[in-house]
């Protein structure tokens, strides 16, 4: 059992802003073994680690993450509106949450937020990235844009995929391997026992998301999950633990 992956989701985001050093080195501290995220690319080709497209819910800026310079996303507040106390926290690069987890023994799930926007190269440069940290082996690449994972997997077979999705998908397994992918991302409603079972057979694994409650995180244990996506890696530390 506690070789789960305790996946926190955009960090420790139940505690701090989403997405922000605070929230994944607070995510550490309460004991998560992985970090989900978001990857998207700023106008000058940067990646910027933030989920929606727009920068208005949590900078307060309207506009969009591709039509502004890494320069320019650097000046917005990206905690105030979580807390008073995290004021002029900024928004992060894929780099430096890299440089964080790269000595830590820590997976790490970079979302491509490809869904709406198609960004040039986005692929290229997350597996780039990737690579000149040695994370090849501790990264699992995740996206809606099932697309976007088949070419991830074209470039780099060694680097995991999981695909996400929200609603039943007839033997998912059998999807997976047609794409490459080695994990379904699925919404934590979307999966039962009996195909996690028959994934795991397949060499596939399972990843639900957001799963916050911990009678959901008991049974999702119980039913053999991989490991799971959470705003609160305490909580699920705390029953691996027990």
């Amino acid at each position: 059992m506690t070789n789960l992956i305790n996946f926190a989701h955009r960090g420790a985001s139940a505690y701090c802003p989403e997405n922000t050093m605070s929230s994944f080195v607070r995510a550490l501290e309460l004991g998560a073994s992985g970090i989900e995220t978001d990857v998207q690319m700023t106008k000058d080709g940067h990646l910027v680690l933030i989920h929606d497209e727009s920068l208005e819910r949590t900078t307060g800026t309207k506009a969009l993450v591709k039509d502004l310079t890494w320069e320019e996303i650097q000046t917005l507040d990206a905690g105030s509106w979580f807390h008073a106390d995290f004021a002029d926290e900024r928004l992060p690069s894929l780099e430096q949450l890299l440089e964080l987890t790269c000595d830590k023994g820590i997976i790490v799930n970079i979302e491509l937020k490809n869904g709406f926007i198609q960004y040039p190269e986005l692929e290229e440069k997350v597996i780039e990235m990737i690579k000149r940290y040695g994370m090849v082996d501790r990264t699992i690449i995740s996206s809606f844009n099932h697309y976007s994972l088949r070419e991830c997997h074209q470039i780099a077979p060694d680097i995991r995929t999981g695909i996400l999705y929200g609603e039943g998908l007839y033997e998912p397994w059998v999807y997976a391997k047609g794409i490459g992918a080695d994990a379904l991302h699925a919404y934590m409603y979307a999966l039962t026992p009996e195909l996690v079972a028959e994934a795991a057979k397949h060499g596939v694994a399972y990843h639900p998301f957001t799963v916050n409650e911990e009678s959901m995180m008991k049974a999702l244990i119980q039913a053999g999950v991989a490991g799971i996506i959470t705003d609160y890696p305490d909580r699920l530390a705390q029953l691996l633990s027990e």
